[in-house]
């Protein structure tokens, strides 16, 4: 009785280590008998004593391998030490146990064989501008050679690029040179658009006295216009009150019927003014010399009346 109990408890103990949970993003590889038999997933699995063997454990998530420096000899026969960073993913857990011994030690001679030959045809300065094409080649490189493996490879990434150290030196002084140089012409620049602003400002300058003296003298000639215009006005007007003072004389002595001697003498002194001390010989119409002798006598006769 004893030995059945403990037989039981034996076949349970078993049982119980033959239940396999596999967690998230894992997968266990089963090989029956020495031969592959299954890949489990995610979930709750029995296996099969004696018979059934998880022989590898791989795990589904993404990993990160960070390989030392390699040596690497550019186009020019410069040697660099390169170190990179492969980020890649297990796509196939059954490829992968079986695709090929030692996968990582695999993955990094690919990488370092495949630096080579991409760094090999560039040199010195473009393969120290140029890592975006080279981490695009070397990712396609080993996506394709790692695709039988069940391994993806999402990127990679060349972390540093260690010239030799007289190569650092001749970088060092010729970036030295060229902040140098920059500098030299930043300040020129600066100083030509400096002289640029001050000559711009001198032209505007001459430019704004140009208009100014400009308006000044529109504005001077339209005052001397305005004055010339009031000038003619006040004239003309003065000539207006001389006509019609001139033309009511001429009306009041038309209507006070004036004679003939009247008008006549009104003629002389016409004449009188016309002449106004100036005139050296003035021509008189014979109706006014006979008007003239006539006042001449009247004047003697009124002379003679006086003297008596």
């Amino acid at each position: 009785m004893g030995l059945l109990v403990g037989f039981l408890v034996l076949i349970i103990i078993v049982l119980i280590a033959n239940i396999k949970i596999v967690p998230q993003a894992h997968a266990y590889i089963v090989e029956r008998l020495g031969a592959f038999h299954a890949s489990w997933g995610v979930g709750l699995h029995f296996k099969v004593p004696v018979v059934e063997k998880v022989v590898k454990k791989v795990s589904l998530k993404e990993q990160v391998v960070d390989f030392p420096p390699q040596p690497v000899i550019t186009k020019d026969n410069v040697t660099m030490q390169i170190d990179t960073v492969v980020y890649f993913q297990i796509t196939d857990p059954r490829l992968y146990t079986y695709g090929v011994e030692l996968p990582m030690s695999a993955i990094e001679n690919l990488t370092a064989t495949t630096l080579r030959n991409i760094i090999g045809d560039m040199e010195l300065d473009e393969s120290l501008t140029s890592r975006d094409v080279i981490n695009t080649k070397m990712r396609a490189i080993l996506d394709e050679a790692t695709d039988p493996w069940g391994i993806k490879i999402n990127r990679v990434e060349l972390k540093n690029i260690i010239p030799p150290a007289g190569i650092r030196e001749a970088m060092e002084k010729q970036m030295k040179a060229e902040r140098e140089r920059r500098e030299s012409i930043l300040r020129a620049e600066g100083e030509k658009k400096s002289a640029v602003l001050v000559a711009e400002g001198k032209k505007e300058s001459r430019i704004l006295e140009a208009e100014a003296e400009k308006q000044s003298q529109i504005l001077k000639a339209e005052a001397e216009k305005e004055a010339a215009i009031r000038i003619a006005e006040g004239e003309a007007q003065a000539i207006r009150e001389v006509q019609k003072a001139t033309a009511e004389g001429l009306k009041m002595l038309n209507e006070a019927s004036p004679s003939d001697a009247v008008l006549a003498i009104k003629g002389m002194e016409a004449f009188a003014k016309a002449a106004d001390g100036k005139a050296t010989k003035i021509i008189v119409p014979s109706e006014l010399q006979g008007l003239a002798g006539l006042a001449t006598s009247i004047k003697e006769i009124v002379t003679d009346n006086d003297n008596k």
